[in-house]
């Protein structure tokens, strides 16, 4: 995570925040003049008669977007180096007010997808971020409705003659406010375990019961009536319905606008019908299999130390596609004859360590996320390529220079990375032991992770010894399950029946 920002940074966040909050207001005037539908009221009149209310809407978001900013720049400033991150933050904000004006003007208050913000806001932010930033849009839509679309408000001198521009009550500005606050907290915990589409789905029925709950509760002063309350809770059920679905149309629109790594698109680029996974499945079959026991392997080393499991997973079923080039120059995907024979080690060196290259250049082409790049070219960092390194050496009389024969890096950046670097090198090695007891595939990943410390491998990823512990004791387990000893079959021909 980013600790610090530049000056250029944070002059630019700034300029980035200030034109996404311009463009709220813009909508914030859309929400006015939807209002004024089917109102003998012009726009320009509206805001003569309540510039009082706007100035205050006006400077009661401001306020909040400044909050924002400030919580930004203490608790996440790496999102604030992010200029297309904070649009996407803005642009959901107007998308999910505009969403909710519309069916409260159009359907029924209570319709509203309230719920919409606080879905979305847990996919693309941290769950902490996502949970300030719906309280957030909580607040700002309660503003909105109390001074700019209220059918309820007392009107002075200076207001329109009468409240029927407005559609929202007070009592439902207030359930609204609680509904986000509460229900939109209880969705943003609950979504973030959930892996499937159908998931999302029995979401919409978990959070119906606290939805019909607080807008009943809430409303009960005013003498509901049946038919009232029925209302309610028929409307409180399309709100829940309504934000799950805007959430599922709408989510896809914002992973391939913004990139987001959200489970459904991990798991999509993790496929077997993804372009580059297809492709190394069909030219390079030993790499793919070794590809997906690292994926398996560095799941759960993340899940161990607490990182992302899903992107783990995904970076690392991409961290060798830079073997498509020469798929036949690696071990893994030649049959019995190696071609490094015929190969001077200098040459050999270059095939070899041009595959951590070859791979970014590859994930960038097909526009893939930034991160499996930065795995694929981090995974070997800066280490020797210690066989061809010790072919050079006997074929030579005098030292050699072991940068010549060692990866450009650079080192991990992250723990992510450092996890595939760790699994990759493990997975591969215990494949070439006669001897595969948990014994020898403890002391064997214990010996690669002490060279790589040694090495000063993980220096730039802020991982700790405890983490690196955790690590080498679930890769041991990972790879002792995978590679368990059978019974030998017996030497016996059965007759046909």
């Amino acid at each position: 995570m980013k600790t610090k920002l530049t000056k250029k940074e944070i002059c630019l966040s700034i300029i980035t925040t200030l034109v996404s909050f311009t463009v709220l207001i813009g909508v914030m005037m859309l929400m006015m003049l939807i209002n004024l539908v089917n109102v003998e009221l012009g726009l320009k009149d509206f805001i003569f008669h309540q510039y009082k209310n706007i100035i205050t809407v006006v400077t009661a978001v401001a306020l909040l977007m400044c909050i924002v900013y400030i919580y930004m720049f203490f608790e996440n400033r790496s999102l604030l180096a992010q200029y297309s991150k904070i649009m996407e933050i803005y642009l959901l904000l107007c998308i999910a007010l505009l969403l909710c004006n519309v069916v409260g003007k159009f359907v029924y208050s209570t319709a509203r997808p309230l719920l919409f913000f606080a879905l979305m806001a847990a996919m693309i932010l941290k769950r902490k971020d996502a949970i300030f930033m719906n309280i957030v849009f909580a607040l700002t839509i309660f503003i909105f409705n109390r001074f700019l679309n209220s059918s309820d408000v007392t009107l002075g001198p200076d207001t329109l003659p009468d409240g029927a521009y407005g559609s929202i009550k007070m009592v439902e500005s207030f359930s609204s406010l609680l509904t986000c606050f509460c229900c939109g907290i209880i969705g943003i915990i609950v979504l973030k375990r959930i892996k499937t589409r159908i998931g999302c789905v029995m979401l919409a029925l978990l959070l119906l019961g606290p939805v019909i709950l607080i807008n009943l509760v809430v409303q009960l002063p005013t003498n509901l009536a049946l038919d009232e309350a029925l209302d309610i809770v028929m409307y409180s059920a399309f709100d829940c319905v309504l934000s799950v679905l805007a959430f599922m149309f709408l989510l896809p629109v914002f992973e391939g606008m913004f990139s987001e790594l959200t489970p459904f698109r991990l798991r999509e680029l993790t496929s077997d019908h993804a372009k580059l996974i297809s492709r190394l499945k069909s030219n390079a079959p030993g790499t793919y299999n070794h590809c997906i026991v690292v994926a398996q392997l560095a799941e759960m080393c993340a899940t161990a130390i607490g990182e992302d499991s899903e992107l783990a997973r995904a970076a690392a079923y991409y961290h060798d596609v830079g073997k498509l080039k020469n798929p036949e120059m690696f071990a893994e995907n030649q049959s019995e004859y190696d071609l490094h024979k015929e190969l001077t080690p200098e040459l050999s060196v270059d095939i070899i360590r041009s595959h951590t290259r070859d791979g970014a250049k590859l994930i960038k082409k097909n526009r893939l996320p930034e991160i499996f790049a930065d795995v694929a070219v981090q995974h070997h960092g800066t280490l020797p390529i210690k066989y061809f390194y010790a072919k050079a050496l006997k074929m030579s009389d005098g030292e050699l220079n072991i940068a010549n024969y060692s990866y450009a890096g650079p080192t991990p950046t992250t723990k992510i990375a450092a996890i595939i670097m760790i699994v990759d090198a493990a997975e591969a090695a215990t494949r070439s032991l006669p001897d595969r007891s948990p014994e020898k595939v403890e002391r064997l990943v214990n010996n690669l992770v002490e060279e790589r410390m040694n090495q000063e491998q993980f220096v730039d990823c802020n991982i700790t010894m405890r983490e690196l512990t955790i690590i080498t004791r679930t890769v041991v387990n990972g790879l002792t399950g995978v590679y368990h000893s059978r019974v030998a079959y017996p030497k016996l021909t059965l007759k046909k029946r």
